[in-house]
């Protein structure tokens, strides 16, 4: 009986251990920041020194990614000057997204003014949140 119940719980145990292990190609915080895109479409390379950086990557096929995507937008011009919002479309760049060891679409990646990775969100975010963390990463 023991046994019926103990290999599952092992096998659960593996698979989180797995998944709560760093992706491969994931930038350890602090790591410098690939080159991305900003909104307007013109490549740039992140961070844009002194400026706070959100780097979204997700697909504009994607569901979640369709729905941050006027949020994103938004963001973009209301920040202008003071924060350095870019997406990246994994099917159209792929090789620039690989750079962000990204497994899972979207997923919002926040560096600070030294361009240190600070905060890493996978699924949809919405403009509260995304507004509170380019806050509390020092945004005015």
């Amino acid at each position: 009986m023991v046994q019926r119940i103990a290999i599952p719980v092992c096998l659960f145990l593996l698979v989180c251990m797995a998944l709560s292990a760093a992706p491969a190609g994931a930038q350890e915080p602090g790591a410098p920041v690939p080159a991305a895109e900003l909104i307007s479409g013109e490549p740039h390379s992140m961070p844009i020194a002194g400026m706070i950086t959100m780097v979204d990557i997700g697909a504009h096929s994607c569901i979640p990614c369709k729905m941050m995507t006027p949020i994103i937008e938004e963001l973009s011009t209301e920040y202008e000057g003071r924060a350095a919002i870019a997406f990246i479309d994994v099917w159209k760049h792929r090789a620039e997204a690989s750079k962000y060891g990204v497994t899972t679409i979207p997923t919002q990646i926040f560096y600070d003014t030294q361009g240190k990775e600070r905060y890493r969100h996978v699924g949809y975010l919405d403009k509260q949140s995304i507004v509170a963390k380019l806050a509390e990463l020092g945004v005015e």
